[in-house]
Parts: structure tokens; C-alpha cells; sequence
């Protein structure tokens, strides 16, 4: 059995991209068995700053570029996950006990037919606009106290 305090966090970056109306980007797991929605996020390259990972995911995971986009704030500090005990040594192999994350929120300011989910490598089955107690409760339960940290942080300019 794997000690998970013997391994390291996963740096990563997410992306809280709200709409004009202060709603939240989902995206549908295409990996997942169950039904799990989530917001942007991926991880940081070796030497990448956050701000700039967090573009980059953004863009991979729905085709929106950096100038569809408007920087509004970010988390000041790292939020962490541990992974649940069936998952640890069988994701991003077995290196890491969960991820350390820091958020971004950026508002989006293109239209909805500018989002392109359908990317090189698809992370997303589907998408919609959604409000922040759906988002927290849509993701999946390992991430929820994640995402409760992130729309508290955030609270002010959502719906």
C-alpha cells in the first residue's frame, strides 16, 4: 500500500472563466464513469508560470484564447486535494497524492460559438453555464472542499 504523505503534490492551475451574467464554465469529464463537471485545470509545465498554465489549459481544454478572455483575480494561496485511497498510484503514474492548485478567474468575453471543446485532446463531452452552489455540486466529492474554497474566494462577481 502507498503512504500518501510519502509523495508530493501535483502542481496545477484552474481556471474559473464566468460568463457576463457571473455564471461558471463546466465541462463534462469525458473520462469519467459518472457524471462529473468541472472547471478548467490542468498542470504546470516545468519552468511555465501559473498565470501562463492557466491560459494554456483554458485554451486546450475549450479552444478559447487568451484574448476572448479578461483577468479579473487569483487565489493568493495553493489549495490542495489528496486523491480518494482507489485512485493514489493508479493517476499521473503513482507520482503524486493529489494536486496543489492555484485559481484563476478570468471573465470571458467572446460568444458561446467560440468555445471548442472538440480540441486536439478532448477533456470535455459537453459544456454549459452554470451558478456556483450547481458548480460545488457537480464535481466530484474529492474535490468538493477544492471548489468551495475557490467560489468563496471568488463570491463577488458570481451570480
Amino acid at each position: 500500500m502507498i503512504d500518501p504523505n510519502s509523495l508530493p503534490y501535483r502542481p496545477c492551475v484552474g481556471v474559473m472563466l464566468i460568463n457576463a451574467e457571473g455564471q461558471i464554465f463546466a465541462g463534462l469529464r469525458k473520462d469519467s464513469t459518472a457524471t462529473a463537471w468541472q472547471m478548467p485545470q490542468g498542470g504546470i509545465d516545468d519552468g511555465e508560470k501559473p498565470r501562463k498554465a492557466a491560459l494554456r489549459e483554458l485554451w486546450e481544454e475549450t479552444g478559447i484564447t487568451d484574448d476572448l478572455v479578461e483577468f479579473v483575480g487569483k487565489t493568493h494561496d495553493w489549495v490542495t486535494y489528496d486523491l480518494p485511497p482507489d485512485l493514489l498510484g493508479r493517476v499521473w503514474g503513482g507520482k503524486y497524492r493529489g494536486q496543489r492548485q492555484k485559481w484563476f478567474l478570468y471573465r470571458y468575453l467572446g460568444r458561446d460559438d467560440q468555445v471548442n471543446i472538440a480540441t486536439e485532446h478532448p477533456e470535455f463531452s459537453a459544456w454549459r453555464w452554470i451558478a456556483a452552489d450547481e458548480m460545488i455540486a457537480s464535481i466530484v466529492p474529492f474535490k468538493r472542499s477544492v471548489y468551495e474554497e475557490v467560489v468563496r474566494h471568488f463570491r463577488a462577481y458570481l451570480a
